[in-house]
């Protein structure tokens, strides 16, 4: 198929506290933009909005730099349990799983259950769905991940708003606990969809449920797809994701709708950012927190919010 529209993509690796060091910000950096650029030359090759989002959160997944798949923290028993959801947005369909654990990549266990007549399993269904699609037992535990539990079993480790970048040279102030992986792709068709995957905030209680596997925090439609990260519970008392959608169904452009919805959740002290695409191929993010980490391709080049901190809720491009 000849595609129809220019295809736009935007990812992030989660919101939170400053980064500490160039290093740290270049590396980052050079990681969102490879992905990005592998993501996007699908696009351009004729791939669907939710292929394209799936194989973002599988590549942010396997990058023990962020808090989803490999390098995800651990909770409060010293588990790893991991959520991810994907909404496709031509067919209005969300799916996702609820703490999975011992999984390399939960995004396609999302992705399976688009086409299943359940399709949002928790623990318990999650792991037999593991079982019956034979995916291979996998350890996301990392080093790093392991030595901040212990800090933190000791007292010694103190999480303030936690960040989203597992650096080996902060291992001593890595605040990663609420660090959430995440895609949005316009396809060549006009097609959006949208993906979030995240290993949690860390240390919370067992039964948790984050809001990466709620449509609150991932959500999708014809017209607009939005994925978000930050503190979960923040997201989910904004119900934020679906607001944003919703606003721009109703006739707001994508950019008032994300500068109304910030500007809101500025006003009742929330902690999250979140990226936007709407059919037009409009790419918006936005923060509460003080840094989002995300990345956009809007059909020309390769941008970043890496260093964006002029004071605004939004960006736009």
């Amino acid at each position: 198929m000849t595609l129809q529209v220019q295809p736009k993509l935007i990812v992030h690796g989660g919101a939170g506290s400053s980064l500490h060091g160039k290093g740290g910000l270049e590396a980052v950096r050079n990681s969102l933009t490879k992905i990005i650029e592998e993501v996007y030359s699908l696009l351009v090759r004729g791939a669907t909005a939710s292929e394209a989002v799936v194989r973002g959160c599988q590549l942010l997944e396997d990058d023990p730099r962020f808090n989803a798949g490999t390098g995800s923290v651990l909770q409060s028993d010293g588990q790893i349990r991991m959520s991810a959801s994907l909404m496709d947005g031509s067919l209005g369909r969300f799916s996702g799983v609820i703490n999975v654990s011992r999984v390399k990549n939960p995004i396609e266990m999302a992705l399976f259950l688009q086409n299943s007549p359940d399709r949002v399993l928790s623990d318990y269904g999650s792991a037999e769905l593991a079982r019956e699609l034979q995916l291979p037992t996998y350890n996301a535990l990392t080093d790093l991940r392991l030595k901040e539990w212990m800090q933190e079993r000791e007292e010694n480790f103190h999480k303030s708003m936690a960040g989203v970048v597992a650096e080996p040279e902060l291992a001593e102030s890595s605040h990663a606990g609420r660090g959430t992986i995440g895609v949005v792709a316009l396809d060549g068709y006009g097609q959006l969809a949208a993906g979030t995957s995240t290993g949690g905030k860390g240390f919370e209680r067992i039964g948790r449920v984050s809001d990466s596997a709620m449509p609150a925090g991932n959500y999708a439609t014809k017209y607009a797809g939005v994925s978000c990260t930050g503190i979960g519970e923040d997201i989910i008392d904004e119900c934020l994701a679906p607001k944003i959608v919703i606003r721009v169904t109703d006739g707001m452009s994508l950019k008032e709708s994300m500068l109304r919805s910030f500007t809101e959740a500025s006003k009742n002290g929330r902690d999250f950012g979140a990226i936007a695409l709407d059919a037009t191929g409009a790419i918006s993010y936005g923060k509460t927190s003080e840094v989002l980490l995300a990345a956009y391709h809007n059909g020309d080049t390769i941008g970043d919010t890496l260093e964006w901190n002029d004071g605004e809720l939004i960006g736009y491009c």
